[in-house]
């Protein structure tokens, strides 16, 4: 079990995370967060914007073209993948079914932003459904 741990995002990255969501709506949005994991601390630094290839108000896919695209310009930045972002235009930013089944084969932090409650948050699956503190900078 991790230790309570906490993601950092800029004033910035938010902005543009909420953006792309309500740009996104009625659909989820979704983005790669580019950054450095340091003590159960991440801090992101970059956040690159993708599309949800099958549009959809409940699911979100990034195609494979977009992930390469995102890892090479992580390891341009000389950054890591941190987190995988997505939006919930119509619920709470809580993990769904479809969620946890990525979450298990993606290990890392997850955001969700909700669009109905104007709230992110973050988790992590690990042998459970762990919380992750957001902390806007």
């Amino acid at each position: 079990m991790t230790l309570q741990s906490e993601l950092i995002l800029s004033k910035n990255h938010v902005d543009i995370l909420k953006k792309h969501a309500k740009q996104s709506e009625p659909n989820e949005s979704c983005a790669i967060l580019f950054g450095r994991k340091e003590e159960g601390t991440f801090s992101i630094t970059d956040v690159f914007l993708t599309e949800n290839s099958v549009p959809s108000p409940v699911n979100f896919t990034i195609s494979n073209e977009e992930l390469i695209k995102a890892y090479q310009e992580s390891e341009k930045k000389n950054l890591e993948v941190i987190a995988i972002f997505h939006s919930h235009p119509d619920s709470p930013a809580y993990p769904s079914l479809t969620d946890k089944q990525y979450m298990e084969i993606n290990p890392i932090p997850w955001i969700i932003y909700s669009n109905v409650n104007d709230e992110f948050r973050a988790y992590i699956l690990e042998s459970a459904l762990v919380p992750i503190n957001v902390r806007v900078l």
